[in-house]
């Protein structure tokens, strides 16, 4: 396909990662060949059959370009989600980038909760705890866990 726009003017380097349950943060950089005052715009739908909606809360550079998007109350679906970033300038077309992210891959979970070591006099010790917190596991057995004990 043939893109309108200044080769080389799309963002470069688009990355989202899921924390703390619900939060994503995406972030780009901006394409080599971009005019000084392209601005980016990134819009984003959960599934084709959701609407797309546009970033509320863009993170800027020093000169007030976009360069990504918080985004609060993320709940990650099956489908993938459809990322775009459109761009605009005075001097020349952008050329867009867009992207399928299946977002449960981009979490980073939280610790496991309710951690507890008790240990005998014998040296025996039983260490429990409780899955982290996630908008898409449901199941225990989906999450593997390793230890690694310091002896002190």
């Amino acid at each position: 396909p043939v893109f309108a726009g200044v080769n080389g003017s799309a963002i470069e380097n688009f990355s989202c990662v899921i924390y703390n349950v619900s939060l994503m943060n995406c972030t780009w950089q901006a394409g080599k060949n971009a005019p000084e005052d392209t601005q980016y715009f990134l819009y984003w739908q959960y599934s084709r059959y959701d609407d797309a909606k546009e970033c509320e809360l863009y993170i800027k550079d020093e000169t007030g370009r976009n360069m990504g998007c918080r985004f609060e109350n993320v709940t990650t679906k099956p489908e993938n989600a459809y990322f775009l970033v459109n761009g605009s300038s005075k001097e020349s077309q952008i050329q867009f980038y867009d992207e399928y992210i299946q977002l449960y891959e981009i979490e980073l979970l939280t610790s496991p909760l309710n951690v507890t070591a008790k240990c005998t006099r014998d040296s025996s010790c039983i260490i429990t705890w409780q899955p982290p917190l996630t908008s898409h596991i449901k199941r225990r057995k989906c999450f593997e866990y390793e230890i690694m004990i310091k002896n002190k």
